[in-house]
Formats: C-alpha cells, sequence, structure tokens
C-alpha cells in the first residue's frame, strides 16, 4: 500500500520539476525534485523487500 502512495508522490515530483524546467527555474530547484523523486522511489522499493 505505501509503496503505491510513494511511487505516485514521485511521479507528482518528476512533475514539479518538468514543470519548474519549462519555467525556466534555477538548476537546483529540479535537482532537488529529481533527488526526492529517486528517494522515494527507492523507499518504495525497499518496502516491497521481504523483511527477513
Amino acid at each position: 500500500m505505501w509503496s503505491l502512495v510513494l511511487m505516485g508522490v514521485a511521479g507528482l515530483l518528476v512533475g514539479g520539476a518538468i514543470s519548474f524546467r519549462q519555467q525556466k527555474s534555477p538548476l537546483w530547484v529540479q535537482v532537488v525534485f529529481y533527488v526526492l523523486a529517486g528517494m522515494s522511489l527507492l523507499a518504495a522499493y525497499l518496502l516491497t523487500l521481504p523483511a527477513s
């Protein structure tokens, strides 16, 4: 369940980064959004691993 929520958040963050690129925002803002999206996808993946 939470992995799906995190994947959705990652999608929103990537969309925000693309939007900021079109608005000619500073590069660091775009990088932060992409990094947060990557962290969200990593967290979603880690939640799918079996607990041992």
